[in-house]
């Protein structure tokens, strides 16, 4: 792919400017969503300046986007020449203040707000008054967030899905005080990314995960009375309501401490029992059986086929 060409954009409707030109991103957090918003920034022409809190998590993420664009290769998804220059593109960027020529940060840290509250902190000063702020956050509200920074106008909820190289959606979020130069720029920047938007207003979990986590939740329940086990649940739902994966397998998948995370979230926000995550899912959380990511979940990762654990 070429390097990012700019088009002539509309104009913001508040301040009559053209939103500013988005060429160079920072993503802050080389995890599993952070390395998939690098990888598909620099495969879309974008520089990309990697950051996380130790070099080796850095390390890992780029061998994860390299992998990754390996095997989009060999299934003819792209060329070998478009792998190379987008691993080019990509750099990392051992402290936040390296981040300072970006046009565009993207937050994508784990899901807590006092620690997101905390990489803010650290990171709006070293930046340029004009550089947008984005948080990759699946439910935290990003007013709140916003206002943890010098830039509430420049700040936006960008939230990709999970696996960010394949999923063709991504949720806008705008804060209160959320500019329209920031939200026209941010549309155009997504839609160079080639992915579809979906704009949610500013509640909790928005709109993806306002309908998905209570899901898991039900099926999280209904593991817990007894009503199937996990084997049975997720064949249900793969082949009774034909989704590609059962929610339990799912859940492991995003990671259960994500999921607790969001329906925590979800409670705390809307204040609906409805909403209260299942004891389970504390337990597993706890136990430190957090899915995929810990080899253990719903199912059992260190053999050579997944088994469930109840």
């Amino acid at each position: 792919m070429n390097e990012v060409k700019e088009r002539p954009m509309a104009r913001s409707a508040r301040t009559g400017e053209a939103p500013p030109a988005i060429r160079k991103v920072g993503v802050v957090g080389a995890g599993q969503m952070g390395n998939g918003i690098a990888h598909v920034c620099a495969l879309s022409g974008f520089h990309v300046l990697l950051n996380d809190v130790a070099a080796e998590r850095i390390s890992e993420g780029l061998a994860t986007i390299s992998g990754n664009l390996a095997r989009q290769v060999s299934r003819k998804r792209i060329s070998e020449e478009e792998r190379q220059a987008a691993i080019k593109r990509i750099t990392p960027a051992d402290t936040l203040d390296a981040l300072g020529e970006c046009d565009l940060v993207i937050e994508a840290a784990t899901e807590k707000e006092d620690i997101k509250r905390r990489i803010f902190g650290t990171l709006c000063p070293a930046l340029r008054p004009e550089t947008i702020v984005g948080t990759n956050t699946s439910s935290i509200s990003i007013t709140r967030l916003a206002a943890a920074t010098d830039r509430p106008e420049r700040f936006i909820g960008i939230h990709f899905m999970n696996p960010v190289p394949l999923m063709e959606l991504v949720e806008v979020i705008r804060g209160i005080a959320t500019d329209d130069s920031t939200f026209e720029a941010t549309k155009h920047f997504i839609g160079k990314l080639g992915k579809q938007i979906a704009v949610s207003e500013d509640f909790p979990a928005f709109i993806v995960n306002r309908i998905l986590l209570p899901m898991i939740n039900e099926a999280i329940y209904t593991l817990y009375e007894g009503v199937g086990n996990v084997e049975a649940i997720d064949t249900a739902m793969r082949l009774g309501a034909h989704h590609p994966m059962g929610p339990l397998e799912l859940a492991d998948f995003i990671g259960l401490d994500t999921c607790l995370s969001v329906m925590q979230v979800l409670h705390e926000g809307l204040a609906d029992s409805k909403y209260r995550p299942c004891p389970l899912l504390v337990k597993y959380v706890e136990a430190g059986w957090l899915g995929r990511k810990t080899q253990r979940g719903f199912y059992d990762y260190r053999g050579d086929k997944p088994v469930p654990t109840r």
